[in-house]
């Protein structure tokens, strides 16, 4: 068995005295696995870091074993980020919600697109946390929680759309939340797609995809708990947002 692909690793652990089994984020075999010989060794293990593109073969003996890879990179992404804190913490994010919630060996080519444009927004300053906060929106979608933001789950309309229901995931108008208003999610501006973005609207909107992510998405993969790295990234945007 054997087969070709370009990808983003989204972990790495030690296996044996030398090698490495990696996780990867491929374009068209979806998340995998596979060992990569030397893989702890001088001159492999920082090619093989979280969020670096890696063009890879897959082979083994039979499709159901983990196989092994052979890599060659194509772009490095840790390194440069390793003086802007923000920046790092997003980057572990996005790789561990992908290792947490990809099935394995499952295509999901639209969501790796965003996910290479989402690493490679990473270096670019003020332009990321937005665009982080709209992939989380796509994740959920992706993987069948999307939520309805454009009209009024209670009166219809489309307009003054401030809310979101933790119930259906649906938006909720101003006159629609009535006396309800206080039990609701935030939907600011920038989650529909209006601009100015001010930073206290990202903060707000990860705290709206963070309670879908822990009450819809995890408890479907088992009631496993999100992975720390969102938080922290939460924590570090609260600061600096």
């Amino acid at each position: 068995m054997e087969w070709q692909d370009e990808g983003a690793v989204l972990a790495m652990r030690p296996h044996g005295e030398s090698s490495a089994i990696v996780e990867m984020f491929t374009a068209r075999h979806g998340r995998h696995l596979g060992v990569v010989r030397g893989g702890v060794g001088r001159r492999m293990a920082p090619v093989l870091q979280p969020g670096t593109q890696l063009a890879v073969t897959w082979r083994a003996r039979l499709a159901d074993h983990m196989g092994s890879f052979t890599v060659e990179p194509l772009r490095g992404r840790a390194g440069a980020l390793m003086g802007d804190r923000a920046a790092l913490a997003g980057l572990n994010a996005v790789t561990a919600l992908l290792s947490f919630a990809l099935p394995e060996r499952e295509a999901h080519p639209a969501l790796y697109t965003r996910s290479i444009t989402m690493l490679d927004l990473l270096a670019h300053g003020d332009a990321w946390p937005l665009a982080y906060l709209r992939w989380e929106l796509a994740l959920l979608e992706e993987m069948g929680f999307g939520l309805d933001l454009t009209r009024c789950a209670v009166t219809g309309d489309r307009d003054d759309l401030v809310y979101v229901s933790p119930n259906s995931g649906r938006a909720v108008s101003a006159e629609g939340a009535g006396d309800w208003a206080d039990r609701l999610l935030p939907l600011p501006p920038c989650l529909l797609g209006q601009g100015p973005v001010r930073g206290q609207e990202v903060a707000e909107g990860l705290r709206t995809t963070g309670y879908f992510l822990e009450k819809w998405l995890a408890p479907a993969l088992g009631e496993r708990p999100l992975p720390a790295a969102r938080g922290r990234l939460v924590e570090v945007l609260a600061r600096v947002l």
